[in-house]
């Protein structure tokens, strides 16, 4: 259970530095950032583990979520055509 409360946890930390690192501005909420960051977290962080490139709490994990969090981000921004 740690596991799931650690990585939405990272998953709003990565969400925001996602936001911070998007070029052009954005227009979102801290509700739909946070959700956007955690959705990419998780997709990355389980992905990323299942593939085998890395383990639970290693750093390239944050490195993953992170890319998660931006192309998850990225691929909502397009969606509504703000990208």
């Amino acid at each position: 259970m740690f596991g799931l409360i650690g990585t939405v946890i990272v998953g709003f930390i990565v969400g925001v530095i996602a936001k911070l690192i998007m070029p052009g501005k954005e227009n979102l909420g801290f509700i739909m950032t946070a959700v956007l960051g955690i959705a990419g977290s998780l997709i990355a962080t389980y992905a990323g583990q299942m593939i085998g490139w890395y383990q639970a709490g290693q750093g390239a994990g944050w490195i993953g979520s992170t890319i998660g969090a931006f192309v998850v981000l990225w691929g909502y921004l397009k969606f509504k055509g703000n990208a």
